[in-house]
């Protein structure tokens, strides 16, 4: 007979499951605490049953926290999957709607894609996931991959796709580039056409704002290099949120994906204009690890992320030019 064949479940308190959920999704032991309602030693204390039940370390410890082991990734959707459903038979008894009370889920993005669609996510995750938490983590294509793999989030948005046959992913739609400017700052003639595209001329004399994961060599100067063209980029920064603080009051430019263009114009004084170059559309991807799909809200989180893309405007004003 194993170790395994000797545990009674009877004999477990239960609640265990509860501080390694916790553990995981909070990385510390003292937020841990917090959300449980608990002292930091209880925690400790925990932990250290958890440790015997299942013959793991399954945190240790880093400088920012604790990091969860192998087995202990292994057993985390399993633990939520068993809590959830304890959780939807509280709905049996109370008549009410059991929600997902003590939940959190993370998703990858990068701010682009927070900004045009937080909101809606979040207002929709209230209504149809109730209890749940979101953390929006920020993400680039270049890392979005590992972070999913290595469990820092539970679903990533992501232009360009997934390369690795652990991670599943569906296309949500086709990305595409509009310009901003400070909406105040004077328009000389001829600078844009009738479908607010900007002029060549006006679009190569402007500073230009990058908005990069790393170096000064965008999407706009892949189109420009072989037409025989360069622009002037005055700054990069990795975040979108950033650009109305850098663009207003100057001259300054930033072509960047249309949906984040939108949302900055809509909450700032900047103009929206489309380039006078063609720039290609990107996908948009969904992606999640393929073991995730056990926890079933994060099945739900991913039905309703891709129910809001469904019924986004890809498309610009100008013909997706």
């Amino acid at each position: 007979m194993t170790d395994i064949d000797k545990i009674n479940i009877e004999a477990i308190d239960l609640n265990l499951l509860k501080v390694l959920e916790a553990l995981h999704e909070e990385g510390s032991a003292s937020r841990a605490a917090v959300r449980l309602g608990l002292t930091q030693s209880a925690v400790s204390a925990a932990l250290g049953r958890l440790r015997r039940l299942y013959d793991d370390h399954l945190f240790v410890r880093t400088g920012r926290g604790l990091a969860p082991t192998l087995r202990a990734n292994e057993l985390k959707p399993l633990v939520s999957e068993a809590l959830d459903k304890c959780r939807q038979s509280l709905q049996l008894v109370s008549g009410v709607r059991a929600g997902y009370a003590g939940r959190s889920l993370s998703l990858g993005l990068s701010d682009d894609f927070e900004l045009a669609l937080g909101r809606q996510l979040i207002d929709r995750l209230e209504q149809e996931m109730p209890g749940l938490r979101i953390v929006f983590r920020q993400t680039h294509s270049r890392i979005v991959g590992e972070m999913l793999m290595n469990r820092e989030v539970d679903l990533a948005i992501a232009s360009g796709g997934f390369t690795s046959a652990a991670v599943g992913s569906e296309t949500l739609g086709e990305g595409r580039y509009a310009c901003l400017i400070d909406s105040r700052q004077p328009l000389m003639a001829g600078e844009i056409d009738n479908n607010n595209h900007l002029s060549l001329q006006a679009f190569l004399r402007r500073q230009h704002l990058l908005i990069s994961s790393g170096g000064f060599i965008g999407m706009v100067d892949e189109v420009l290099i072989p037409q025989g063209l360069k622009r002037s980029i005055r700054a990069s920064t990795t975040h979108f949120a950033a650009l109305p603080y850098l663009l207003l009051g100057s001259d300054a430019l930033a072509t960047i994906p249309l949906h984040a263009a939108r949302t900055l114009a809509a909450f700032h004084p900047l103009k929206l204009l489309f380039p006078p170059v063609s720039m290609p559309a990107y996908s948009v991807n969904l992606g999640w690890r393929r073991d995730a799909l056990r926890d079933p809200a994060v099945v739900k989180m991913k039905q309703i992320i891709s129910e809001i893309f469904s019924g986004f405007d890809w498309q610009s004003e100008a013909g997706g030019q």
